[in-house]
């Protein structure tokens, strides 16, 4: 077999399994429990979503009627916050419902990156009908002065007491649960991450609206709430900036973490088989998949049913040692090192598949 390249596949359990976007072993019974755990993780993140956005619809409304009460920019500037968050809990359960469709004929690698996508959105959201919102209400309270009734502002505190409490119970409700699913793990879903970072935005952005309105009532001098809008503007665009980033990376591609790398990496050069690795490539395709495909040099004097035999062998290693690879490819050859190392897939120039 010098000098040639033979692709392979797993057995007709495994390619079935890999359609659903997971290997299994023989019985299918470790694809099954993983399905059933992520399941469990949906339903809680779901659960804390929904939760997040009845108590930001109920505030957004609070707030708004308040603001326009109060005439309180920082106020207004609160409940356009609160209805992006609001907006933002409906992206998240739509990337809840469809980032676990089935892989199909258009899209054979599943839909796991749906939740990059929509997180992506909700970011949007966030700078668009918070942050700059808020910015605008600052730069107006700034440049036309405030006018204020006592019992006004007295009305809006009580909102953002009452808006203080319900947004720290829904943070609290995520953290439990980022907790209960270990923060490394918990911070990997998309979903979850913006959840808690909405939270913990809209806690310290009623905090700061508060202070804002307490400081203007006492020294009467409008520059304390507007300063309050637009730190809540800026605390915002921050909080955007860096869940769109995160959204970005996982959307264009991004590698799997650097120890599964290495273990598969370890692993491959471990076979007696195996002479060489001359490329690995890995891509997250979501929260709890990855796609592995290696280029390997086997050494001479392999027939093809042992070639078969081994990539069959390798391939149920790394789906035991690394759960998330869901789909796993193997280019095998005995062709020189040197050959190999000059290839498309060694270089770059192809995927490696």
């Amino acid at each position: 077999m010098n000098g040639t390249s033979t692709q392979t596949s797993k057995d007709g359990d495994q390619e079935r399994a890999q359609a659903r976007g997971r290997t299994t072993d023989d019985t299918g019974s470790e694809s099954t429990t993983d399905r059933r755990t992520d399941r469990a993780a949906d339903r809680k993140t779901r659960i804390t979503v929904l939760v997040a956005l009845a108590a930001n619809l109920v505030i957004a409304v609070a707030k708004a009627i308040g603001g326009v009460l109060a005439g309180s920019p920082a106020l207004l500037s609160e409940a356009a916050h609160s209805v992006a968050d609001s907006l933002n809990e409906v992206f998240l359960l739509a990337a809840l419902r469809r980032s676990r469709r089935p892989a199909d004929r258009r899209h054979p690698f599943g839909y796991g990156k749906e939740r990059f996508f929509w997180s992506l959105l909700a970011a949007v959201g966030i700078f668009v009908m918070g942050g700059c919102f808020s910015f605008f209400q600052g730069i107006e309270a700034l440049a036309s002065g405030g006018e204020e009734s006592f019992g006004g502002y007295v009305a809006g505190l009580i909102v953002l007491g009452i808006a203080l409490l319900a947004e720290g119970a829904s943070l609290l409700r995520a953290l439990h649960q980022l907790r209960g699913q270990g923060f490394a793990d918990g911070l990997r879903d998309p979903a979850l991450r913006t959840v808690v970072a909405e939270d913990g935005t809209a806690v310290l952005g009623v905090t700061l609206a508060m202070t804002g309105m307490a400081l203007h009532m006492v020294t009467g001098e409008v520059v304390w709430e507007a300063s309050a809008s637009l730190a809540i503007g800026a605390l915002l665009v921050y909080v955007a900036f860096r869940l769109g980033k995160d959204a970005r990376t996982q959307l264009i591609g991004e590698a799997a973490d650097p120890e599964s790398s290495g273990r598969i990496c370890a692993l491959l050069r471990a076979q007696p088989e195996i002479d060489s690795v001359e490329a690995l490539f890995t891509m997250k395709t979501g929260i709890d998949s990855v796609l592995v495909a290696a280029r390997v040099d086997l050494v001479p004097g392999l027939d093809s049913e042992r070639v078969e035999e081994v990539a069959v062998r390798i391939k149920r290693s790394i789906a035991s040692m690394v759960p998330e690879a869901g789909q796993i490819f193997l280019d095998v050859t005995d062709r020189p090192a040197q050959e190999a190392s000059e290839s498309p897939a060694a270089t770059g120039e192809r995927g490696g598949a």
